[in-house]
């Protein structure tokens, strides 16, 4: 039986991160800190007498995202060649135009709709109760109040017990994307 050759140190040190230094010596950080170490701290004073031990309170989503963006395990960016890089632009640039294409088609699907709405509304804004115009009551020779005229509208427009199911506070139009603001776990009604 052959016996197993154990790896070299250095390839065990590539790829664990628990053995891995938190300066590179590639990096301009690493450089200094092999040139510049300094054997006796500059204060006389020990280092569990010193002033203002907390320093400045660094928010923990920006500790995290500088975390996992500076990681030594993250992957360096993407260098692209000449040709590479107009693919992707190219690409980059056709998804952007469809994106815009949808959301024209969408928009003018939403306008179509709102203009249907307001002429009927203007529709129902223009007859009495037997649905019937001005023009048209005068044509036939029937008289009617004006009492009568919109009152089709005035019924479609009315907001009666319209926030009874759902609080207005929860109530939120129905997007693609979250909402900027987390959910608020601290409201009451």
């Amino acid at each position: 039986m052959a016996a197993m050759k154990t790896p070299s140190m250095s390839l065990l040190r590539l790829f664990s991160p628990a053995i891995r230094s938190d300066t590179l010596p590639w990096t301009a950080r690493g450089c200094l800190a092999q040139t510049q170490q300094q054997t006796a701290h500059f204060s006389s004073t020990s280092q569990l007498q010193k002033r203002n031990q907390g320093g400045v309170k660094k928010d923990p989503r920006i500790v995290q995202i500088r975390y996992h963006l500076q990681h030594p395990l993250t992957p360096r960016p993407l260098r692209f060649s000449r040709n590479r890089a107009l693919r992707h632009w190219t690409i980059h640039r056709a998804w952007h135009r469809f994106q815009d294409t949808l959301r024209t088609n969408r928009e003018r699907e939403l306008e179509r709709q709102y203009n249907s709405m307001y002429y009927a509304c203007e529709e129902l804004r223009k007859i009495d109760d037997r649905g019937m115009t001005a023009e048209e009551r005068e044509r036939v020779g029937i008289e009617g109040d004006s009492k009568e005229m919109g009152r089709l509208y005035r019924i479609a427009m009315m907001k009666n017990e319209i926030w009874d199911e759902v609080p207005i506070e929860y109530a939120r139009i129905q997007t693609e994307t979250p909402p900027r603001g987390g959910w608020n776990e601290a409201w009451t009604k």
